[in-house]
């Protein structure tokens, strides 16, 4: 099988700043993977591995300041055979609709594959648009919310978690599906492993193909926090449980 993974980098949410005005500062945040993508990253190398002769493969596409060899060192440390990336100014901030067009057209470059893999949601929007809008462009089937994968010839079997039931589902392949953050732990990469990231193919385009957004971002704020009572409680005293409970009863 050839597997494709997409991948979002996105800003390490631990480095955000919230300033004074509720903007939020990203000059000395570091690029990262989206937490959500690296599910999709361990499942795609687990399935990988059950099916003998495969290979995987990440794309991400985004601004410049992605071509960055830790950070690609990292991907391929994952158990990612090749990763290829578009990184350009073009591509910095784009939308769900300008993401899938952008990827559709690295996957052009790929080649041929039977499986794209995506995560739940990304960190830093979760709009969790790109996996369908990249199928439809594609003109592939989609399922997302997938728990778990198993291969057969032709096709994919998968399970996806609805609310009130386990959903079992009969993919034909190629086909595009996405991944819940449960459906893998992401491994830890050794020291073997990202010495072996420097050896694997990476291929970097710095063009994007141009595709107007269907959304615009008029903001982008911290949420303003809420007062808080800070009320301390003695449980021993009397009537502290029953005060404790209509408190909770009257914040629900």
């Amino acid at each position: 099988m050839k597997i494709v993974v997409a991948c979002k980098v996105v800003a390490d949410d631990q480095d955000i700043v919230v300033a004074a005005d509720g903007g939020l500062d990203y000059s000395k945040a570091k690029n990262t993977v989206s937490a959500y993508d690296l599910n999709a990253i361990e499942a795609a190398a687990q399935l990988a591995a059950a099916n003998e002769g495969s290979k995987v493969i990440a794309m991400t596409v985004g601004g410049a300041g992605i071509d960055d060899s830790k950070l690609k060192k990292n991907v391929l440390a994952r158990g990612v055979d090749e990763l290829h990336m578009t990184a350009d100014v073009s591509c910095a901030d784009m939308d769900a609709h300008a993401t899938a067009h952008a990827l559709a057209a690295l996957l052009e470059k790929v080649g041929g594959f039977d499986l794209v893999m995506c995560g739940d949601g990304s960190a830093d929007n979760y709009a969790q648009q790109v996996d369908v809008q990249l199928a439809a462009k594609l003109g592939l089937p989609v399922v997302n919310g997938v728990t778990s994968i198993v291969t057969e010839p032709g096709a994919v079997v998968v399970e996806r978690a609805l609310e009130d039931v386990v959903e079992t589902v009969r993919v034909p392949l190629p086909a595009v599906v996405s991944v819940s953050p449960d459906i893998a732990v992401p491994r830890i990469p050794g020291m073997k492993d990202i010495l072996a990231a420097g050896k694997k193919p990476m291929e970097t385009a710095d063009a994007c193909p141009a595709c107007d957004p269907s959304v615009a971002v008029v903001s982008c704020c911290a949420p303003e926090q809420a007062s808080r009572a800070l009320t301390v409680l003695d449980a021993a005293a009397d009537g502290a449980i029953a005060q404790f409970a209509a408190a909770l009863k009257a914040a629900l």
